[in-house]
C-alpha cells in the first residue's frame, strides 16, 4: 500500500480518495473547502493542513481541480508545489486541463528531478462513486506503470494515450463526441415525443437500432425513462453545464491550433453555451433535453 496525497476533493476528487482509502491506501487531503475535507476524513483519510502538507512525505500526489490556470498555479506560481515536492513523489493530476498546462507542469517538473503524468478521467461522478472511471494517462511509459495499480484502485478502465499531454487531448476528443450524442439524443427524444411517442418506448427503440449511444443506454436524457441518472432527479448530480462548457472551449482551442474541422463540436459549444445562459450552468448536461422542450 502506498502515502498518497490528494488535493482537491469535491464532486469527483472525494469519491476517488475515498477509493483509495478502502483500497488500504494512507490518504491525506487537502481542499478549500473544510466540508469536502471532513467528508473524505470521516471515510478513514487524513486531514492535511495545506497543499504542502498533502504533498509532504508521499509516495504519490494526486490533484483534481477545476482549471488550468489553478494546476499551474498550485504547482508553479502561487503555491509552488513543485519546490517541496520530494523527487521521489509521482505527481498525478486528474484535472481535465488544456494540453499545453499539463506540459507546462510537466517540463517544470522535469528539470526538478519530479516525474509527473497527466491522466483526465471519464465517468462523471457516478463513476468516481462506484470506481467505475476510466483515466486517460498522459506521460512516461515507466511512470504510467508505476501509477497504473493506484489508479486501477479508483477506475475500470486505465490507458496509457502517449506522452505529456497526450491523456487531454484525447478526454477532450471524448467530451466533444459526448457533447455532440447528447445533443441528437435529446433532439430525437424530443422528436419522437412531440408526435405522439412515450419516450421510454422510443428509447428501447433507438437502443435496438442503428442510433443507440452512451447518452441513451446509460444515461438517458428524458426525466422518467431511466432511474439513478440526473435526467430523473431533476438534472441535479452528474456532470455540470458550466465544466461541459469548459471542455468544449479546450477542444476548440485545440482545433484552431491544429487547424482541424470541428463543426459539429463548434454547434455543440453554441448550444451549451445557450443551454447555460438560461440559468442551466450548475445543472447536469443531459438537462441539454430542455433545449428542446416546447414552451
Amino acid at each position: 500500500m502506498a502515502t498518497i496525497g490528494f488535493i482537491g476533493v469535491g464532486n469527483m476528487g472525494g469519491p476517488m480518495a475515498c477509493n483509495l482509502v478502502k483500497a488500504g491506501h494512507q490518504v491525506k487531503v487537502f481542499d478549500l473547502s473544510a466540508e469536502l475535507v471532513q467528508t473524505v476524513v470521516e471515510q478513514g483519510a487524513a486531514k492535511a493542513a495545506s497543499a504542502i502538507d498533502a504533498a509532504t512525505d508521499v509516495e504519490v500526489l494526486i490533484s483534481m481541480l477545476p482549471s488550468g490556470q489553478i494546476v499551474e498555479d498550485l504547482y508553479l506560481h502561487e503555491t509552488r508545489l513543485l519546490d517541496h515536492l520530494d523527487t521521489r513523489t509521482l505527481v498525478i493530476d486528474c484535472s481535465t486541463i488544456a494540453p499545453e498546462n499539463a506540459i507546462t507542469v510537466a517540463k517544470a517538473a522535469r528539470l526538478k528531478g519530479i516525474t509527473t503524468l497527466d491522466a483526465p478521467v471519464s465517468g462523471g461522478v457516478g463513476g468516481a462513486k462506484a470506481g467505475t472511471l476510466t483515466f486517460i494517462v498522459g506521460g512516461e511509459k515507466s511512470a504510467f506503470e508505476k501509477a497504473e495499480p493506484i489508479l486501477r484502485n479508483m477506475g475500470k478502465n486505465v490507458f496509457h494515450a502517449g506522452n505529456h499531454g497526450a491523456g487531454q487531448i484525447a478526454k477532450i476528443c471524448n467530451n466533444m463526441l459526448l457533447a455532440v450524442h447528447m445533443i441528437g439524443t435529446a433532439e430525437a427524444l424530443q422528436l419522437g415525443v412531440d408526435n405522439g411517442l412515450d419516450p421510454a418506448v422510443l428509447s428501447q427503440i433507438m437502443l435496438q437500432s442503428s442510433g443507440r449511444n452512451w447518452s441513451l443506454e446509460l444515461y438517458n436524457p428524458w426525466p422518467g425513462v431511466m432511474p439513478s441518472v440526473p435526467s430523473s432527479n431533476d438534472y441535479n448530480g452528474g456532470f455540470q453545464v458550466n465544466l461541459m462548457n469548459k471542455d468544449l472551449g479546450l477542444a476548440l482551442e485545440a482545433a484552431t491550433k491544429s487547424h482541424s474541422a470541428t463543426p459539429m463540436g463548434a454547434l455543440a459549444k453554441a448550444l451549451f453555451e445557450l443551454h447555460g445562459s438560461k440559468g442551466f450552468g450548475k445543472k447536469d448536461f443531459s438537462s441539454i433535453q430542455k433545449l428542446f422542450a416546447k414552451e
